[in-house]
């Protein structure tokens, strides 16, 4: 295909971790390597100048978490890589989990002084579920942390991860002193709060070699060989193919903060992680050098520029190629689209594109046309599948503290659960509006966004749910029957599908073995195509 070459050059993937671990000043290194930014900002400092470049709303630069993926380009040596940097807080796994259906790769960050953590756990099994390729970075070096062997055990063995060590550390804390390139048998030197470059980098013929002695001194250059012979013994040569079906993870050791060690790892990256991947359909398996066009929506996001009131959905290109003003096809909605002003981002800066390419994130300016899931084709019907929407483990009813505000409010809560923050429902023979979110943080930034992007207050009364279920049946009569026996404990979703909200796992038990001609589904594709 004649996009072949555009095609290869391209990288997309996404840094993943707990919260905490390092990974937003990991995403700020490789736009400064990629020469995207110049200087780059710590995401708790006060002054919001110098905030994270990722981390664009507001609430985040007070929280100093990110609670929404961002999406940045960059290129690095004849590479454009896609990056997508995913909130670390738990209580935004979702849209982690949705942003991780969108890349062919991921970096996973993990704090030498913390080890592995919850949200690394839950990360890692969705990755797992879908055989992404893993590179681990672990970051925190220059601190007093866990031992390097420890490491590397705990990790292996709470993730279920192969690991391949391709640096390896000198020393950790205040004496750590740089890293060995296992890969082309290179020695990086670190200097504290100061950025790493090529003069720090020694190059040493073998691990014999005495100016490793000169550098290190020698009781550090003795052990740094005999564990550079461990691990060749034990690991031997990267398994690349191993690497791209998901087995193993290469392993990269360094400090974010001081600009160290990701080199190694950017270099690394580029040269083994996945271009463009063949994406599974409804329909059947479509490639990225196909000639048409097909891409699907993993993100929306309200007010990326607070100042107009924009609502953008990211879309990622699978095959063909996109083109400015060109119409496609709109699926769920059965009808042709085109878009005259498409972006791509680095972070809050847009840039307007006039062709984009498989493996791209396109932002497409939307006046709520698009909910997550939704695909763009050039004429054909099918939806990319794999796209997880999860039941809701909190529920609150939303209450309008000021009537005078209700148009205000209704249009925030319905552009805010578009973007799959929460879920809305509403109740059966009445007209509450009932959030359900994976965790408390949500509401809060639900209730700073309604106020500060819409003028709408609001407060929230827990509700006594535990989980929410999307029903089917065959028999309409009898699904009918139960909603209106059960009326209190059901409603509908946006889309106008049917719900039962459970108060605990026995009332749900109860009712799924006394309703056998009905379906309870926890989870569903986002599109829920079949559902509907």
């Amino acid at each position: 295909m004649k996009y072949d070459k555009e095609i290869n050059k391209r990288k997309t993937f996404a840094i993943i971790s707990h919260p905490d671990a390092g990974k937003t000043t990991l995403t700020e290194k490789f736009l400064l390597f990629g020469g995207a930014i110049q200087t780059a900002g710590a995401v708790k400092s006060n002054k919001i100048k110098k905030g994270a470049t990722s981390d664009f709303m507001e609430i985040e630069r007070q929280r100093g978490i990110s609670v929404a993926t961002s999406v940045m380009s960059f290129e690095y040596k004849d590479f454009l890589i896609n990056l997508l940097d995913t909130p670390g807080h738990k209580d935004f796994a979702e849209d982690t989990y949705r942003t991780l259906t969108a890349v062919d790769s991921v970096v996973l960050v993990i704090d030498s002084v913390n080890g592995v953590e919850d949200q690394t756990r839950r990360l890692v099994e969705v990755c797992r579920m879908r055989k992404t390729p893993v590179i681990v970075f672990i970051n925190k070096m220059d601190r007093d942390g866990k031992n390097r062997f420890d490491l590397l055990e705990e990790i292996e063995a709470e993730l279920k991860l192969n690991l391949h060590p391709m640096t390896w550390p000198i020393n950790s804390g205040k004496d750590f002193k740089g890293v060995y390139n296992l890969r082309n048998k290179s020695l990086r030197l670190f200097a504290a709060n100061t950025k790493a470059d090529d003069e720090d980098l020694v190059e040493i013929e073998n691990l014999s070699d005495h100016t490793l002695e000169q550098k290190v001194g020698e009781a550090d250059a003795n052990i740094l060989r005999e564990d550079v012979e461990l691990i060749d013994g034990v690991y031997g040569d990267l398994d690349e193919k191993a690497y791209l079906d998901g087995d193993i993870a290469p392993v990269f050791f360094g400090s974010a903060i001081n600009n160290f060690g990701i080199n190694e790892m950017l270099d690394t990256f580029i040269e083994i992680a996945p271009g463009p991947l063949p994406r599974e359909t409804t329909a059947r398996e479509v490639f990225p050098n196909e000639e048409k066009l097909s891409g699907f929506v993993f993100k929306i996001h309200a007010n990326l520029d607070p100042k107009h009131r924009d609502r953008i959905a990211f879309l990622r290109i699978c095959s063909g190629v996109f083109e400015r003003n060109k119409y496609y096809h709109h699926v769920r909605l059965d009808k042709n689209l085109r878009f005259s002003t498409p972006y791509t981002f680095l972070a809050r800066s847009k840039d307007i594109v006039e062709n984009a390419y498989p493996g791209d994130v396109v932002g497409l300016f939307d006046t709520g046309n698009f909910k997550i899931g939704d695909t763009l084709t050039e004429g054909e019907d099918f939806y990319y599948t794999g796209i997880p929407s999860f039941s809701p483990e909190i529920f609150k009813e939303l209450v309008n503290k000021d009537p005078m505000k209700t148009k205000q409010m209704e249009k925030g809560v319905n552009q805010l659960t578009d973007e799959g923050v929460a879920q809305l429902f509403t109740q059966f023979g009445g007209n509450k509006k009932i959030i359900g979110c994976v965790g408390e943080l949500q509401f809060e930034v639900i209730q700073y966004r309604l106020l500060h992007e819409y003028g709408a207050s609001v407060e929230f009364r827990t509700l006594p749910f535990f989980k929410a279920c999307w029903l089917t049946s065959k028999d309409n009569k009898k699904l009918e029957e139960f909603l209106r026996f059960k009326q209190a404990n059901s409603g509908e979703d946006k889309d106008g599908l049917p719900v039962y909200l459970a108060q605990s796992q026995w009332f749900l038990d109860t009712e799924i073995s006394n309703n056998p001609d009905i379906q309870f589904h926890f989870t569903s594709e986002i599109h829920k195509s079949e559902l509907a």
